[in-house]
C-alpha cells in the first residue's frame, strides 16, 4: 500500500473520496480493522483524552465477535464504516462475491460508508458499491502495521504529511500496536498545537 496515493490512482477513481479539500481547521483520522479488546479500547481512550472524534472502519467478523466494543465505539461518539466482513483484496475476485462479503458485513454494521481493505478494489466494484455506499480512501497512510517502518519514523511521516482535510488511517489492531502506542499520541498532540480538531467522517 502506498503511504501516500498517486494523482493518477485519484483520477482513475474520481467518485471515490481521498480528502476533504474544504476543511479548514480539522482533519480525520480513521481506524481500520477492528474492533480489538487488545487494541481498540486503549485507542478510544486516547482519543477521548485529546477530546478527538475519530472513524472505524471495522470488519464485520470481528464486531460479531465483539459488539460491545463496537458499541462503545458509537456510545463515546466515533463514527463507524463498513470494511468488509472478512478483509478480502478485490482485485481478483469476482464482483458478486466481493459485494456479498461487503453486505454481510453490513448486516453488523449499519453506516453508509465503506473503505476497501488494502484500498485494492476494481473499477466494476467501486461503481456497484457506490450505489449503497460512500466509498472512503485515503491521502495519509500511517503504515502503522510495517515490520520494517520504525515507530518514530511512522509518526514522523503522518504529522509531516497531514493537512486540514486530510483523511488518515491507522489500524487498531494488534499487529500495528507498537508503531500506534507511539504515534497516535504524538499525532493527537501535534493537532492540537497546531489548533486543529480531529473529527469524524459524517456524510
Amino acid at each position: 500500500m502506498l503511504f501516500r496515493p498517486p494523482p493518477l490512482l485519484r483520477r482513475i477513481y474520481p467518485s471515490l473520496i481521498w480528502h476533504f479539500p474544504n476543511e479548514q481547521n480539522g482533519l480525520f483520522l480513521t481506524f481500520d480493522d477492528g474492533p480489538s479488546p487488545e487494541m481498540t479500547p486503549w485507542v478510544l481512550d486516547m482519543l477521548d483524552k485529546y477530546n478527538a472524534k475519530a472513524t472505524f472502519f471495522c470488519l464485520g467478523k470481528n464486531v460479531e465477535m465483539f459488539p460491545d466494543l463496537y458499541a462503545d465505539i458509537i456510545r463515546r461518539g466515533h463514527a463507524t464504516g463498513n470494511h468488509s466482513y472478512s478483509h478480502l483484496k478485490g482485485w481478483g475476485m469476482e464482483t458478486d462475491a466481493y459485494l456479498r462479503d461487503v453486505d454481510t458485513a453490513a448486516a453488523f454494521i449499519e453506516n453508509n460508508l465503506f473503505r476497501p481493505p488494502y484500498g485494492r478494489i476494481t473499477p466494476n466494484q467501486a461503481k456497484m458499491l457506490n450505489e449503497r455506499y460512500r466509498i472512503i480512501m485515503w491521502n495519509v497512510l500511517s503504515q502503522d502495521y510495517s515490520r520494517s517502518l520504525s515507530r518514530k519514523r511512522c509518526a514522523k511521516r503522518v504529522i509531516r504529511d497531514m493537512r486540514p482535510g486530510s483523511i488518515v488511517v491507522f489500524h487498531d489492531s494488534v499487529k500495528s500496536s507498537q508503531n500506534l502506542w507511539y504515534a497516535l499520541p504524538l499525532v493527537l498532540r501535534t493537532l492540537r498545537e497546531r489548533g486543529w480538531s480531529a473529527k469524524s467522517i459524517e456524510l
